[in-house]
């Protein structure tokens, strides 16, 4: 185990030393984009939903079907008269077209156009995820290098103690006791270097999880994006502008139109139906009619889809409450963490100077007897966990600024200005909306789909 950890300390060292260049925070934002199989998923889903706008739309044309029908058949005219056997072929040609539906369809397109909608906030969400996921892999990598360092600092710190105080034992001094106690504190250094180590694996493997590829020389951390001013002025923008909130708002509109929709159910429908036919004696046969559909009795089922409908739509509502409220908890929090980090940082910075004086002091109090092994080494372990924290705690700093525009529903790469092409939700959409088979929208549509490939 022990020269497994050796290992991986030389290659994550060798990872670490000079390259030609560095790997920035932007490049493993633009790196998680581009290889986000979540994305990729989301935006497959969105695509599925542009297909139900171009399906309603096709309910707006004819349907056309054709017939070929073949079948034996046997027939007598008279009592007295033969049987007449014989195969008897046909061929039909007919359309049907609904003229008159009180706005179901129309109905059925504003919905599937407001699923559209719904959904690509859906994207918005995930891509907020897929980029939260990137700075913290980057902080968390860049975090654990620094931890790795300072354990092997202390475990170079302690060393040193312990031999101190074995030349003290030797010359009479101190005692075994003070000898064995820097033992067990070389001991406990060592284990904690060893999990700095695991730490950092663990960390480079999250990394390759969100960005798609094992970190290489980490850049410094830029300077973190700008927020509001206040924590009101974020949770305004928040309860305008993110994507948990504006897909609540469709899905109200959904349901809405969903209750529309089953009212409309209870008016009739007018269609018109026209064929052609021939048989195999060359007897040919035209058709046209208009029918007018009314149910009447259902049994109690359309009454009970329109209260279920409404039951839907006032749910929807409610939901939408809830995001609002969810999303205001969520920018309070992520604030107030900020804040929290803030002032850890602070405190840290006095901390570490506290703390370094006195182990300075301890120290050299140590050198003239007046201080033992263990005051030594326990004000070097206090000047160690300052350090550890200090360090945690500014991580919990930088990754606050990017909560705080999650919670607002900024974080995107377009209020990142990344610089690069990102899906085009609407693309696909205008291709299919009109439920192009042959035409110019269907060519079109044949590289959009190339593209994606």
């Amino acid at each position: 185990m022990r020269g497994f950890f050796a290992a991986t300390a030389l290659a994550v060292s060798v990872l670490a030393a000079p390259v030609a260049q560095s790997e920035t925070l932007t490049d493993a934002f633009i790196a998680a984009y581009r290889t986000s199989n979540l994305l990729d998923s989301q935006a497959a889903t969105l695509r599925a939903a542009d297909e139900d706008v171009a399906q309603a739309m096709a309910t707006l044309r004819p349907v056309v079907d054709f017939a070929l029908s073949s079948g034996y058949s046997r027939s007598q005219q008279t009592a007295s008269a033969p049987f007449i056997d014989g195969i008897r072929t046909t061929f039909d040609l007919s359309a049907s077209l609904t003229l008159l539906d009180f706005g179901r369809r129309a109905l059925r397109i504003e919905i599937a156009k407001e699923s559209v909608l719904a959904t690509r906030e859906l994207l918005r969400s995930v891509e907020q995820d897929v980029l939260f996921a990137a700075v913290e892999a980057y902080v968390s990598v860049q975090v654990n290098q620094q931890l790795l360092s300072l354990r092997e600092s202390n475990v170079r710190l302690v060393t040193q103690e312990l031999r101190a105080a074995q030349d003290r034992f030797d010359v009479g001094e101190i005692t075994r006791t003070d000898v064995s106690i820097a033992e067990a504190r070389l001991a406990a250094a060592r284990a904690g270097l060893a999990a700095a180590e695991g730490n950092l694996l663990v960390a480079r493997e999250a990394y390759k999880a969100a960005v798609g590829a094992y970190p290489r020389n980490l850049a410094a951390l830029p300077r973190s994006p700008g927020l509001p001013s206040s924590m009101e002025a974020a949770r305004a923008v928040a309860l305008r502008t993110h994507p948990s909130i504006l897909g609540a708002q469709r899905r109200v509109t959904i349901n809405d139109l969903g209750v529309e929709l089953q009212k409309a159910g209870f008016r009739p429908t007018v269609s018109a139906r026209a064929g052609v036919g021939i048989d195999d004696r060359g007897v040919e046969s035209q058709t046209f009619g208009l029918t007018l559909n009314q149910r009447v009795y259902s049994g109690g089922g359309q009454s009970s889809l329109l209260r279920q409908s409404i039951a839907a739509r006032d749910g929807a509502r409610a939901d939408l409450g809830q995001a609002g409220v969810l999303i205001a908890e969520a920018v309070g929090n992520a604030w107030a963490g900020l804040a929290i980090a803030n002032a850890q940082v602070q405190a840290g910075d006095q901390q570490i100077r506290a703390a370094q004086t006195a182990f300075d002091g301890v120290r050299e109090e140590a050198n003239l007897g007046a201080r033992t092994t263990l005051d030594v080494l326990n004000a070097e372990q206090e000047l160690l966990d300052a350090r550890v924290t200090r360090i945690q705690a500014d991580a919990e700093r930088y990754l606050g600024v990017y909560r705080v525009l999650q919670a607002m529903g900024l974080l995107s790469v377009e209020h990142l200005q990344l610089g690069i092409p990102t899906y085009d939700p609407a693309g696909y959409y205008n291709a299919v909306k009109n439920a192009p088979v042959h035409s110019a929208q269907g060519k079109k549509l044949d590289r959009i789909l190339e593209k994606l490939k």
